[in-house]
């Protein structure tokens, strides 16, 4: 399955409603593992960034829809990277 991270930052109505943070990540964890998404972590930073979420997708369609669905919640804006394995990694490069 592809791999992400996903980085994101709170929006102004995101940081009205911090205290609710964990309990809608728990909600948008279940909803996306119903979809067949793999959660590996989400992680609160400090930095630039204030969350950081590593997924497994079914699919690409798939994790472009379930950003959507982030999206229009309005808590956060995010920047999202496909990340590679080891193995993935080295059959791209065989490849070339």
């Amino acid at each position: 399955m592809p791999r992400y991270v996903i980085l994101y930052n709170f929006t102004d109505q995101g940081l009205k409603n911090i205290k609710d943070t964990v309990g809608r990540a728990a909600e948008i964890r279940k909803a996306n593992e119903s979809r067949g998404f793999k959660i590996i972590g989400t992680y609160w930073t400090q930095g630039q960034y204030d969350v950081v979420a590593i997924v497994e997708s079914p699919d690409e369609e798939s994790m472009l829809a379930g950003l959507f669905n982030i999206a229009e919640t309005g808590n956060v804006h995010s920047t999202t990277l496909r990340a590679y394995d080891e193995w993935e990694m080295g059959s791209a490069l065989a490849k070339k």
